[in-house]
């Protein structure tokens, strides 16, 4: 009986590793360790883009501890990562361009629009058509900028406090592209 006793207390001090989600069929792992990051994210949530009636990809946000609160996510200057997983046949480069366009005029007041143009434009030609099984990552290195890499691939680091907040307004701001994936996000579904 006492060994018993034993064993089951040393098997509930074991570390025990957390499920990866998954969100309409795609794993995503419960932490992430970009490189050059001095710290591990956790999975912070994640859901589907959806418009009209198709699924366009997974969203995923990445934080060094959960926050539910969308204006402290923004407002922070911690190191974060946006998972975007593709999973519509195919994007074009034009349409993911104008729905990031969008996304920076819906939730920036004109003057901060105007400041951003010349990086929001470096921004979206880092982007080729986005197929089905792609993944975008836009990791915020602080100091440094949001580096965007696509399928493993760096393809540019866009300098700036200002524009990796004005970034994460598209999915946390007052006009997100989709307000259940704004909550998925954070935690809240």
């Amino acid at each position: 009986m006492m060994r018993r006793i034993l064993l089951a207390g040393l098997l509930l001090l074991q570390p025990v590793a957390l499920p990866a989600a998954n969100v309409a069929g795609v794993d995503l792992p419960d932490r992430v360790k970009p490189q050059g990051m001095k710290q591990t994210l956790v999975l912070n949530g994640a859901g589907v883009r959806r418009k009209f009636f198709f699924r366009i990809y997974i969203g995923a946000l990445y934080l060094p501890q959960p926050d539910s609160s969308a204006a402290a996510v923004i407002g922070s200057d911690a190191p974060s990562r946006v998972l975007m997983h593709f999973v519509y046949h195919e994007v074009s480069r034009d349409k993911l361009t104008a729905a990031w366009w969008d996304g920076f005029r819906d939730n920036l007041d004109a003057a901060t629009l105007r400041a951003l143009t010349p990086r929001i434009g470096k921004f979206a030609a880092l982007f080729d058509d986005a197929r089905e099984g792609d993944r975008i990552w836009l990791d915020y290195l602080p100091g440094q900028g949001t580096r965007v890499t696509v399928n493993g691939r760096v393809r540019g680091v866009i300098p700036g406090a200002d524009f990796h907040r004005a970034l994460l307004r598209i999915w946390l701001g007052d006009e997100p592209v989709a307000g259940d994936l704004k909550r998925a996000m954070l935690g809240l579904d």
